[in-house]
């Protein structure tokens, strides 16, 4: 019986063991997205002005109605017919009742699938930042500093024609900040094309350098760095069927470098609205255009703030023919709505909550419901939301405990929701807006079913000022609590950035759980003060003083895992990218008994080196902050280095400039401090595809030799 037995458990041992696949750091790096993620319904949306969604099955495209029921499909046969080199169905871009829309070339093809034929906007090769318009079958684009649209019958309409390459067109402005993510906006109709255009005569050149060829070529970027030359907005409107364009006679009050954000059309197309911000930052007016003639019209309202204002949405009008639109502010320190009207009458503040919205998702048809995105009580999540526009009524849709991305029907009646948690890889509701019925219409699998990875464990912990704070920690998952264990601080805790989401693998990249598993570390994770979607007075501690209580919210993290039985405190590594490279350089030179080792990415090392936009909101200028600039500059505490620190930069980096790490390594130098450098020549501010595997497998190595 016992010789049974065991033969019974060898047969489960090693049929358990070959089920456990080997996964590589280059598999958790590069392959996350290839296999190593959790799958959806790919091509699902919404087709535009209809209760019907799509999805690819099977090679080819389903028609699905509002109770998920199969009411058409489009084959790869279909398209075919006109398109026979295609070997497998086509990103669907856009799709309309009449037709869907996807790339070929430099082609935007648009196949009537009822009627099996099509047509086609063709568009030069060097064209960029298209934005493709389905009422009037348009298609914006920019090539170089110039803007131009194409439509169905000619492929290159000239809006702008600048020799001049500092005045450019059509793309975004303000380095992106201010939730600027594009530089085009078509009209309601389709009719009209608002654009950004920028000045940038008095932006500073910065020298990047091409070591590809031979002899290496100057590459120089417009950079406003704090406290120069910034760029001038403006705002152009362009008739496409007139083919003049107007601009805007923007705001004087604001002054010259001002930023014209958050472009809104009225539902009528007869004017244009701009949340206009000063210099400063810290004054907001949000402005009314006339669209035909330019000519300003009035202010509707403005904000204060001793700190910042910072407009991340545009206005979105109510579709109740009243002229009335929603503004999300956080004046009352949380992202809320507020109802206005057209002439600048405060209605209602809709909601009073007191955690973040974060965004206006559409509206029922009439208008008696916005919906919207947020957190609700607990920052990790995501929930959507429907709010009343009269009486500000507001009621939580998605039950369930996690992350809800929302892809919200046209008339707001119904909804699709990609859904995950720590503890769901992924799941598809299909549900009314009413919270009447919902129905799970996809479940992905576990990839990682197969791997021995660990799972993210959620918690808070206390951080300065007795605040809470979200912590995230990966054990291996043979974790024995009476050994002790090193530990990897993974760190950004910049402005606008959270880690710690309750999704799936918790917000953190594959590598993380891969090192806890593979290394037998411990990788740990904070949001401290100053990260995303807490509220105003979590963020703006770090005005004017960056880094200095996000460093005091990182050794509150320290204290914590010192205080576990299972943490080695004396093998303690940080690293960050970006504003967690600034973080781990900081650390590094401020608490350097804590960190035995740190690895830093892109960091910021002092701030007048950053760009105007960003690092004037947080730091003021080194005018009018000296000491600010003083205590938060690495060059200034690199002599307390103790611990071992490599940098690694990218060396066509134009977000953190080059500059900000070599000249770390000369003050270094000249201190006679030992450091360690590496250099990417030919990536950016992220470094991608294989380099991605090289620089994890650098990162990590470093961390391993060191860390003993």
């Amino acid at each position: 019986m016992k010789k049974f037995l065991l033969i019974i458990i060898a047969f489960i041992s090693l049929n358990t063991f070959s089920q456990t696949k080997k996964m590589t750091l280059d598999d958790a790096v590069l392959d996350y997205y290839k296999g190593l993620y959790p799958k959806y319904l790919r091509n699902l949306q919404w087709i535009k002005n209809s209760d019907k969604f799509i999805y690819n099955k099977d090679g080819k495209i389903l028609i699905n109605d509002a109770n998920n029921n199969k009411v058409g499909e489009i084959s790869l046969q279909d398209l075919q017919s006109d398109f026979p080199d295609l070997k497998r169905f086509p990103y669907v871009e856009t799709i309309t009742p009449e037709y869907l829309m996807f790339t070929q070339g430099n082609n935007k093809i648009l196949f009537d699938y009822n009627n099996k034929k099509s047509e086609k906007i063709s568009y030069p090769e060097q064209a960029e930042n298209e934005d493709f318009n389905y009422k009037q079958k348009a298609l914006a684009y920019t090539i170089d500093n110039n803007l131009y649209v194409a439509t169905t019958s000619e492929p290159k309409i000239a809006v702008t024609s600048n020799d001049d390459k500092n005045i450019v067109s059509g793309q975004a402005i303000a380095r992106s900040e201010f939730g600027i993510t594009k530089g085009t906006f078509w009209s309601p109709s389709g009719k009209k094309l608002a654009f950004y255009q920028k000045d940038e005569s008095q932006v500073e050149n910065y020298p990047l350098v091409d070591v590809t060829v031979t002899p290496a070529k100057l590459h120089n970027i417009k950079y406003p760095m704090n406290g120069r030359g910034s760029e001038e907005p403006a705002v152009g409107v362009f008739d496409l069927h007139s083919g003049k364009v107007v601009y805007l006679d923007l705001f004087k009050k604001a002054g010259k470098n001002h930023y014209a954000t958050n472009l809104t059309w009225d539902s009528n197309e007869k004017y244009i609205y701009l949340a206009e911000i000063n210099r400063d930052q810290n004054h907001l007016w949000f402005n009314k255009y006339n669209a035909l003639n330019g000519r300003f019209v009035k202010t509707l309202f403005e904000e204060k703030n001793k700190k910042w204002v910072q407009p991340l949405h545009p206005g979105f009008f109510i579709p109740n023919g009243k002229n009335e639109f929603i503004w999300m502010s956080q004046r009352d320190g949380f992202w809320n709505l507020y109802k206005y009207n057209t002439e600048g009458k405060l209605i209602k503040q809709l909601t009073h909550n007191k955690w973040v919205t974060k965004d206006v998702l559409g509206f029922t048809r009439k208008g008696k419901y916005v919906l919207i995105s947020g957190t609700g009580p607990d920052a990790r999540q995501t929930h959507l939301y429907r709010v009343n526009t009269r009486n500000g009524k507001i009621k939580e849709i998605t039950p369930e405990t996690g992350t809800h991305y929302i892809l919200l029907s046209n008339d707001g009646k119904y909804y699709l929701d990609y859904y995950s948690s720590v503890d769901v890889p992924g799941k598809i509701f299909l549900g009314d807006t009413k919270a009447k019925k919902q129905k799970n219409i996809f479940t992905a699998e576990n990839p990682l079913k197969d791997y021995d990875i660990p799972k993210p464990e959620l918690f808070t912990i206390k951080g300065e000022n007795h605040t809470d704070l979200y912590a995230r920690m990966f054990k291996p998952t043979d974790f024995d609590p009476n050994k002790k264990y090193p530990v990897l601080v993974y760190v950004y805790n910049g402005p606008n950035v959270q880690l710690i989401t309750n999704s799936w693998l918790a917000g953190a990249s594959l590598w993380m759980p891969w090192f806890a598993q593979n290394k037998k570390y411990i990788v740990f994770t904070v949001d401290g003060h100053g990260s995303d979607n807490r509220g105003f007075d979590f963020e703006s501690v770090i005005f004017r003083h960056l880094g200095q209580v996000e460093m005091k919210d990182q050794i509150h993290g320290v204290d914590y895992l010192k205080s576990l039985p299972y943490v080695d405190g004396d093998r303690i590594a940080v690293h960050g990218w970006s504003y967690g490279g600034f973080m781990t350089c900081s650390l590094m030179t401020t608490y350097p008994d804590v960190f035995k080792v740190g690895v830093a990415g892109g960091p910021v090392t002092d701030w007048k080196w950053y760009e105007v936009m960003y690092g004037e909101r947080y730091m003021d200028t080194p005018d009018k902050n000296p000491e600010g600039f003083k205590e938060t500059s690495v060059l200034n505490k690199i002599q307390n280095l103790k611990g071992k620190l490599l940098t690694i930069h990218g060396y066509q980096d134009d977000v953190v400039v080059p500059q900000h790490d070599i000249a770390l390594h000369r003050e270094a130098i000249k201190k006679g401090i030992q450091m360690d450098f590496y250099l990417y020549p030919t990536a950016k501010h992220n470094v991608r595809g294989k380099d991605r595997a090289h620089l994890m497998k650098k990162v990590l190595e470093y961390i391993l030799q060191y860390n003993k």
